[in-house]
């Protein structure tokens, strides 16, 4: 469709390659949203899937290159499920263009969400331990609200048929499964996660086993709600969340797992706004018994995830190689020990 030797590309991410105005009036003029102005880099995140593009319609978000077949219908369902049944802030409408044809790849424009980009760890340095905080409360009231929106059964949804298929399992039988799954891809890696880590990690799922058979409301877990995942804003009532977005990974399970991916984050710099998000969030949620050693449970899933990627990926932590599983993760999964009734 275009002759890139007429045009002047510009590489705008290492996955998004080069990408020239003529391309993006293109995008733009398929969704009717006006004339192309300008584009700029996000500089943060960890794949370089986002650009954002300025025209006279307005400030957008281009997404591009998918991970999966499946990553950007996922979004836009859970996108469109959030917009139509919560109050959550989210980048609606979700507009999908599947085609190769313009970049080579499909690709989604989106709204871009006002506020501030916690992503930006210059924005983050900027603010107070106060202000830390009110953004702490804040993240823990949105989780609230993202968990209004239920569901019958656990489940995923399957681009074919368009529906949220249920496991074939219960939910927490499955985080079990998959926690032994990430145990053996990490050990495949090389030899941080040792024979003893393996051990500990049974023994976890051990003894949070009886809590697991406490029933539940399966609800939306985005499984990567975190701050570099939403923006910001403050008023004189206090700190919101402004936008929710990166929902690829987002499926209906227990909504308590949701609490692992920011509590870890924030346990790395400081308990204190850990604790005070989780205590926003128990302050304002009826819970059932056996809550915290559901959550070391949760804790020690997310943090495998962390664990097998960057042992694939980095061959060991980024901050540590030499760090062993249960050096890293037993302080996240013990946090949870002090919420025991």
């Amino acid at each position: 469709m275009f002759n890139e030797s007429t045009m002047t590309l510009r590489e705008y991410s290492q996955r998004l390659g080069n990408i020239s105005d003529e391309q993006l009036q293109a995008a733009l003029s398929y969704f009717d949203l006006g004339e192309f102005l300008s584009a700029e880099p996000i500089p943060f995140g960890l794949f370089g899937q986002n650009l954002f593009v300025t025209s006279t319609a307005g400030e957008f978000v281009l997404r591009g290159v998918p991970h999966y077949d499946w990553q950007f219908p996922t979004e836009k369902f859970f996108t469109e499920q959030l917009h139509v049944k919560t109050r959550v802030p989210v980048p609606y409408p979700y507009l999908l263009n599947s085609s190769p044809e313009i970049f080579g790849w499909g690709f989604v424009i989106m709204p871009k969400m006002p506020g501030l980009q916690l992503a930006d760890s210059q924005v983050v340095a900027r603010l107070s331990m106060d202000e830390r905080r009110g953004v702490a409360r804040a993240l823990a009231a949105t989780l609230i609200e993202i968990q209004t929106l239920t569901w019958e059964f656990s489940g995923r949804y399957n681009t074919a048929t368009q529906m949220i298929e249920p496991m074939s399992q219960d939910y927490r039988s499955w985080i079990v499964q998959r926690i032994r799954e990430l145990i053996t891809q990490a050990q495949s890696y090389n030899e941080n996660t040792s024979a003893s880590d393996a051990a500990w990690v049974e023994n976890i799922i051990e003894r949070t086993a009886h809590a697991c058979l406490t029933p539940y409301q399966p609800c939306l877990v985005l499984e990567d709600y975190k701050e570099p995942n939403v923006v910001v804003t403050q008023d004189e009532t206090g700190w919101q969340v402004s936008g929710v977005f990166d929902l690829m990974t987002a499926h209906f399970g227990d909504g308590e797992a949701d609490l692992a991916r920011q509590v870890g984050s924030y346990l790395r710099e400081t308990s204190e706004l850990a604790d005070e998000f989780v205590q926003f969030y128990l302050n304002n949620k009826v819970l059932q018994p056996g809550f915290a050693e559901r959550q070391q449970l949760y804790m020690l899933y997310d943090s495998l995830i962390i664990w097998s990627f960057w042992q694939g990926h980095a061959g060991g932590l980024p901050e540590d190689k030499t760090l062993a599983l249960e050096q890293w993760a037993g302080p996240f999964v013990a946090y949870w020990e002090k919420y025991k009734i």
